[in-house]
């Protein structure tokens, strides 16, 4: 078991907490404005007040599509794949209209094409490996994890600095693929055990999961990863007209 870290009368402004597991973590007697919090929280209690139900129910007032991705229907998930792809289809005109501003990032994260490059690797490990049992090679192009052995491994090619539009090329072709398979999918289908191939490939975690459960980690990431980057260009474009 790890040690508990301790951070007593220290001056910890402008401090950025990356990637890192804060399960358990206590802030007591803490002075904390302007702070921004990102990621997967349950049981947040602020001064004694459980802020979480109060949160997942304000986004889905905000994104209505978050209730749709968590169904059980398969006809609601097709409908969360048609209004998270039409957003990015709209996004990505948006970014078309400002050359340039597809490679830019702000804040240490990814830019445009990046985060694109990053759903290529999504559909092919959580869609067509997880849900289909696809053993073929991922898109070269795709973005995957940073750690090892992952890394580059099954066929992404680090070296690799495609443009816009053959990314936008091979994403439109990924979202066809889904949609096509969601409207012929069955509640059995959903209901089955994902036929994760059985070797070292990435995501390593997923076998034992259900078709559902890998099928919402697709649609999650490609809501989550668009509004990261309508953030991010809504930043460049302020910081722009200044």
């Amino acid at each position: 078991m790890r040690g508990m870290t301790w951070h007593v009368d220290e001056d910890l402004r402008g401090a950025q907490f990356r990637e890192c597991d804060l399960s358990g973590a206590r802030l007591v007697g803490v002075v904390m404005q302007d702070a921004v919090i990102d990621g997967l929280i349950t049981n947040l209690v602020v001064n004694g007040v459980d802020v979480t139900e109060y949160v997942e129910a304000e986004l889905d007032r905000r994104h209505p599509v978050r209730v749709l991705i968590r169904s059980q229907d398969p006809v609601d998930l097709c409908e969360a794949a048609r209004q998270v792809h039409a957003s990015w289809a709209t996004t990505i005109e948006r970014i078309c209209r400002i050359p340039g501003i597809e490679r830019r990032s702000v804040n240490d994260e990814w830019s445009a094409v990046q985060t694109l490059r990053h759903l290529v690797f999504v559909h092919d490990s959580w869609f067509r490996r997880c849900c289909l049992g696809s053993t073929e090679l991922f898109t070269p192009m795709g973005i995957g994890p940073a750690i090892e052995p992952y890394r580059g491994a099954h066929g992404l090619d680090l070296s690799l600095d495609p443009g816009l539009d053959e990314i936008v090329s091979a994403r439109d072709a990924q979202t066809a693929e889904l949609e096509a398979w969601l409207n012929e999918l069955t509640a059995v289908q959903l209901a089955a055990r994902a036929p994760v191939p059985d070797d070292d490939v990435w995501p390593p975690y997923a076998r034992g999961r259900t078709v559902r459960q890998c099928l919402a980690t697709v649609l999650n990431e490609t809501f989550q990863h668009h509004g990261f980057c309508v953030r991010d260009l809504d930043l460049i474009e302020q910081q722009d007209a200044r």
